[in-house]
Formats: C-alpha cells, structure tokens, sequence
C-alpha cells in the first residue's frame, strides 16, 4: 500500500485532507450563520433607530425635503442624515453580511435618531407639546443608543462582541420606549 492511500481504519494523507476540507467547508458555514444572526441583529437595530429618526422629524416638522447637500443648519443635517441612512438601510439589505459594516450603519442610524431627537426636544415645552421632562428623558435616551452603538461597531470585535451588542440593542429598546412617552413614536 502506498502512502497516499487510506488504510484499512481510514487514515492516511488522503483521508485526513478530506477531514480536513470537511472541517474548513463546517467552519466556513458556521461562520456565515454567525454572519447572518448579526446582519440580523444590527439590521433591526438600524431600522428601529430609523424609524425613532424620522418620527422625531415628523414631530419637529422636518420632511426628508429639507435634505441639503451641505447642511448649514440642525433641521438640514438631520434630513440630510435620514437621507443617508435610508441609503445605508437599502444596502445594508442588498449586500453580503459584514459585520463590521452592519454595526457601522446601526451606529450611523442611531447616531441619526439622536441628532432627530435633538430637534424634537427642542420643540417641545410649548403649550401642546410634550412635557419637557419627558422629552429631556427621550433625548438622553437616544444619545444612550448612539453610544452604545458606537461602542458595539467600534473596538477590536468590530460589531461581533456580543455582550457590547447587546447592550447596544437594550439601549434601543429603551430610546424607543422613551421616544413612544414622549409622544414622538406611536
């Protein structure tokens, strides 16, 4: 018998590089499933982060419309901001899951929905307008959100660390229930 064949019981070079090829096809599976469950995760992140932007647009009176190329003032930056993140939403859908670049957009997102809040806050305290306590709780929970999505896309796990990602989905779920009290989110 040869070196290169397999022995009776399955062992030889031939063998073990088919052992071999079969681990790396399982890893590479593996990791596209954990690819996926991220893409997942950050997707629906982004999206509810902008869905909380353009509520607390809405709220303020700033349509998409506003959008400018270089914005001079909040209510141009933050249309021009929910112009951007739609884009990052409609190739977030369509490409390859990266992980980095998933968190990178629900970073962006949310970053967004925090410059809306802003505006929305600033709104607020007039006689049919929420109560400002309410609206300073809804802003300081949506830069809670952005920087716990900052966290999450940044460091060396770049969007992969699962406990900063989910502290950064637990911030969400905070902004919008924030965002819902103070009447921006319905």
């Amino acid at each position: 018998m040869s070196a290169r064949e397999p022995t009776a019981t399955g062992t030889g070079p031939k063998a073990e590089a088919d052992a071999g090829a079969e681990a790396d096809a399982g890893a590479e599976a593996d990791a596209e499933r954990r690819a996926q469950a991220l893409r997942r995760a950050h997707g629906a992140r982004a999206r509810s982060a902008y869905d909380r932007a353009v509520a607390a647009c809405r709220y303020a009176g700033v349509g998409q419309d506003a959008a400018e190329i270089v914005p001079t003032d909040p209510v141009g930056r933050a249309a021009n901001a929910l112009r951007l993140s739609a884009g990052s939403l409609a190739a977030l859908a369509e490409g390859a899951p990266d992980p980095a670049a998933d968190a990178r957009c629900a970073r962006n997102t949310a970053a967004t929905a925090a410059l809306a809040a802003q505006l929305a806050a600033a709104r607020d305290g007039g006689p049919d307008a929420t109560p400002v306590a309410t609206a300073a709780t809804a802003l300081r929970a949506a830069l809670s959100a952005s920087r716990a999505a900052a966290a999450a896309a940044g460091g060396p796990a770049q969007g992969r660390d699962a406990s900063l990602n989910a502290a950064a989905e637990k911030a969400e779920r905070q902004a919008v229930t924030a965002a819902r009290d103070a009447g921006w989110l319905g």
